[in-house]
């Protein structure tokens, strides 16, 4: 099993906020794709995430552990979190490369941001597409 970071970028210049918070559960959830293609004549699973995180004293996620078990893999991105409800966001896109003997048995990835101090996460899952 082997993977590689392509990139970690804060994709917004201004603080993001929601407009409607009612439904907010926190850490809110990555948003993410998953897709089979060939990297230099390896099946690569690439893995794309959307991450919100307290723009207050915000830091780089980073990316914590890949896991694989029979049909998914779940990927960890970790940040530490101030343990308040915020205001507003830094907006991060995640790339990801995976590789690994199996990769042609994976369906899905469950991709979750997790606070690191205390341990907490939330979660999503998303079905890999094939080409």
């Amino acid at each position: 099993m082997d993977f590689n970071i392509i990139q970690i970028t804060k994709i917004n210049s201004e603080d993001f906020s929601f407009i409607d918070k009612t439904n907010l559960t926190f850490p809110i959830a990555p948003l993410a794709s998953a897709f089979i293609y060939q990297n230099n004549g390896v099946d690569t699973l690439k893995i794309c995430a959307t991450l919100y995180i307290n723009s207050k004293d915000s830091q780089s996620p980073l990316v914590g552990t890949i896991t694989e078990h029979v049909d998914t893999v779940e990927i960890y991105f970790d940040y530490d979190w101030d343990e308040s409800t915020p205001e507003t966001y830094d907006v991060w896109y995640v790339e990801v490369d995976y590789s690994s003997d199996t990769i042609a048995n994976v369906s899905r990835v469950i991709s979750y941001l997790r606070d690191i101090d205390p341990e907490t996460s939330r979660g999503t899952e998303t079905t890999v597409k094939y080409p």
